[in-house]
Order: structure tokens, then sequence, then C-alpha cells
């Protein structure tokens, strides 16, 4: 039977716009791919911020050792220090409360893996921003400026690096940048190395070396501990601290980054640094 004119029209109307919608369908699948794949970049980033809200706390790594920026008071069991006051800044904006934190105690040796092995949300831990670091972590701006300087016995006939030999006793912390920078500013020099700034300190006093090194903002607090010691020369090193993230993590680097931003611009970052440290450095 002989399809009339109509018919025949109709028909490649029809397979004609089967062809549209196809081609619309396959589309349409490689945009929403395209969006999902954006969505799914996106959902990562924002995977570490949503962990901590479910869990409603920021588990920040911080010394216990470390006065001025993390120091343990053994009787009341608090924290307390510059460090301790930028991480509650922290958890206010990312959760709103400044108590919505855990302190977990780290050294210079243990940070690192600790916060690669999710034990905590970032490290807040007089922490020098690296090269070599940046291969593990990721940071954030500098919230601290400080330099590497030595503490000595008052009345010891070190005053400065250039008194430093390769018979002198060096002190430090394992882990610290202080370490590997001391051995490349004189060779040779023996260096002792304990498990946190505290033991070296005991050491120090102890006679077991002539000189106790690490950032100068360091050393000042333990000074202040002890009045027959002092620290002795110029900051022979330049140590920006930064914020730590596991890698990737740049969600929780730009709420790090914003929060240092607004505690900076209202002034509560000034009124930090001089609780803890003395006088705000100049803008």
């Amino acid at each position: 039977m002989k399809m009339s004119k109509s018919f025949k029209m109709l028909s490649v109307l029809m397979i004609a716009a089967m062809l549209v919608i196809a081609g619309c369908g396959n589309n349409n699948a490689k945009s929403n791919n395209a969006a999902g794949g954006n969505a799914a970049g996106t959902a990562t980033d924002s995977e570490a911020i949503a962990k901590i809200k479910e869990r409603g706390k920021l588990l920040v790594g911080v010394k216990y050792d470390t006065r001025l920026f993390g120091l343990k008071d053994p009787a009341s069991g608090n924290v307390e220090g510059f460090d301790i006051d930028i991480s509650k800044a922290i958890a206010k904006k990312i959760l709103g409360d400044e108590n919505a934190i855990e302190l977990k105690e780290v050294t210079s040796k243990t940070r690192i893996p600790m916060l690669n092995n999710g034990e905590i949300d970032m490290v807040v831990a007089t922490m020098t921003i690296t090269e070599e670091r940046k291969k593990e972590v990721d940071f954030s701006d500098v919230y601290f400026q400080a330099g590497q300087s030595l503490l000595v016995k008052k009345g010891s006939p070190i005053t400065g690096l250039d008194d430093v030999t390769k018979d002198t006793k060096i002190l430090g912390s394992k882990g610290a940048t202080s370490i590997k920078n001391i051995k490349e500013k004189v060779p040779g020099v023996t260096v002792l190395e304990f498990d946190n700034y505290q033991d070296a300190f005991s050491a120090l006093k102890a006679g077991q070396g002539d000189a106790l090194t690490t950032d100068d903002a360091i050393l000042y607090g333990m000074a202040s501990q002890d009045p027959g010691y002092e620290v002795v020369g110029e900051p022979f090193t330049d140590e920006p601290y930064g914020i730590a993230v596991q890698k990737g993590n740049t969600d929780v680097v730009k709420a790090v980054n914003e929060t240092l931003t607004e505690l900076k611009a209202n002034g509560e970052y000034d009124a930090i640094y001089t609780k803890w440290i003395g006088k705000a450095p100049a803008k």
C-alpha cells in the first residue's frame, strides 16, 4: 500500500525530532558529567570542614611544653598560650564556639605524622613554613614571625652565633628546623637532640650542653622561667610560623586565613600578641 505524501512527511519529521532529542540527551549527559566533576571537586574541598562540623569540635595539635605558646598547667590541666588563643579563634570561625575544640599534644617530631594520620585537623604549634614541609602538608598564611637564636646561662662566653664552634655542645628538640639550621651555620658542631624543649632546657641547666637553640620567641619563654638564663645575640634565621593542615584541604586553609585576616583587622590579633608575647609588631 502506498503511503501518502503527508504521512511520509510526518514520518521524516518524527525521526528528525527523535534525533534532536537524542542529541540533547547526550549533551545533557555530558553537561551533567562535567557538573558532577566540578561538584565532586567542591565536595572534596568542603569534606574536611563538613567532617569537623559533623563531629562538633575542632581537633588541634598544640605544644604542651612551650611557654608563651602552648604550656600545660600541671595543677589545673589547662593548656594556655598564644597558639591556644589562635586555635580558639579558628574554632569560633568554623563552629561558632571557641570552646568547641579539643587540644592534643604534639612535639616537633610527631606533629606531621599525627596530622596526616587524621588524629588532628590542624597543627598550631610554632611550626615554621619550609619548602620541605610543604611537600607533606599545606600551610596557612604566616601568623607569627620568629627567628632562631641561642639561650645560655648568664655569664657564658657565648654571646651570639659567632662564638659557636664545632667544639660547642648545642641542645635542641627533635624534628625542629633549628637543628638543621645550626648544623648548616656551624659545620661539625655537636648537637644533642631531645624529645621536647623542656627536656632540652633541663639538660642545659644540668650542664649537658653550652647553649640551647630554637626560635627566639620560644627561648624568651624559657628565660622567663629562670632568671639565670638569657637569650643572646641577634636572630640568625627567619622563622615564619604557619598553621598546617593535610594536603588538599584548601577549604580548611581558607577558613584559617579568613580567621587570621579578621583577627588582624579587628584588633584581636594584637590583643592576643600583647597578652602573651609583649608589644604587638608594627603593621
